[in-house]
């Protein structure tokens, strides 16, 4: 079983290596990648860094190119196939079917990964990628139980990827149109689930204020974690009472799953925070290594440590974590 960690910067992605991540994936500095905010991802430059650093180590670079490409703009996410390709990355993780198709024609030798964007949530769909594109493996959405993902991996002949920990989506990836609806812009086309030019921060009397595109998503006290501004984790006046109507900030911790993960041959176990900091993928990385290394060598005995879980409580979103979809018993 994989471990694979996340970074949107070198210093980030030395710290998932040096905590024992398996193989690590990033994303370019350009709006190719669903994680697309400033300050954030891989020139050509660092870049080359990250493959010489991950290659020393003899791990692995994944390389997220999982946006939709634009009409007008075609060739710049097969630019970023090419630069990926050509500076050793070990797999491409894609969602755009063009994408896919010109990867595996040019790049046969590379992996191809289809990512959450494109949102394969069952069978058919698996066996269409896998068919058309030879993919090496699929990356399941965070909708979908337990149940539904072991049946997936006893029916299909691709590996699989779930997320184990990190910033939880309550949507279908791919399939979501809260920003669209808001902005014009989704993170399918530029990136991002609030484009930071729609996001304002103000200070007021009554608090600090998220908006975007001036609609208030949220207002804090003083004292209160000021959470990450997106329309589903917003707290709304609803028949006079203000709370959480969607979704509250909360981070997805499966410690609890790896067994079953490992008995399901699942191929990765994804850690979620290409915006995070170096220090959180530094100590997500290393409970996560303990964890599997633990599960490993004696799964039947296996149970989370009480250090593990607080460690990772602390680093999550609302200091709370929660299964998420996995534990749905209806399916």
């Amino acid at each position: 079983m994989e471990l694979l960690c996340p970074a949107g910067n070198l210093p980030a992605l030395k710290a998932a290596i040096e905590n024992g991540a398996d193989a690590v994936y990033i994303g370019l500095k350009d709006d190719t990648n669903a994680r697309h905010f400033a300050g954030l991802n891989f020139t050509e430059k660092k870049l080359q860094e990250a493959v010489s650093f991950v290659h020393q180590h003899r791990r692995k670079l994944h390389i997220a190119i999982n946006t939709f490409a634009h009409p007008d703009g075609y060739a710049r996410w097969q630019r970023a196939v090419d630069m990926a390709a050509q500076l050793g990355a070990d797999a491409l993780i894609l969602a755009d079917l063009a994408m896919l198709e010109y990867a595996a024609e040019r790049y046969p030798h590379i992996e191809r990964h289809v990512s959450v964007q494109a949102s394969a949530t069952n069978e058919e769909a698996i066996n269409f990628y896998h068919r058309n594109f030879d993919v090496a493996r699929v990356v399941l959405p965070r909708v979908l139980s337990i149940h539904q993902v072991k049946q997936l991996a006893r029916v299909t002949p691709v590996p699989l990827e779930v997320f184990a920990f990190g910033s939880l989506c309550i949507m279908a990836e791919g399939r979501c149109y809260l920003s669209s609806y808001l902005t014009g812009e989704s993170p399918n086309t530029v990136g991002a689930c609030s484009p930071a030019r729609f996001v304002r921060w103000q200070q007021t009397q009554q608090g600090l204020e998220s908006r975007l595109n001036e609609v208030l998503i949220d207002r804090y006290q003083d004292g209160e974690n000021a959470g990450y501004p997106t329309l589903c984790k917003g707290r709304y006046l609803v028949d006079g009472e203000r709370y959480h109507a969607l979704e509250e900030p909360t981070s997805l911790n499966t410690l609890e799953l790896l067994p079953e993960l490992l008995a399901a041959n699942i191929a990765s176990v994804k850690i979620e925070g290409r915006q995070r900091s170096p220090a959180y993928v530094s100590q997500v990385a290393k409970v996560w290594r303990q964890a599997i290394d633990r599960c490993i060598a004696d799964p039947q005995n296996y149970a989370p440590q009480a250090a593990w879980m607080e460690m990772l409580g602390s680093m999550s979103e609302g200091t709370q974590t929660t299964l998420g979809a996995y534990h749905r018993k209806w399916q």
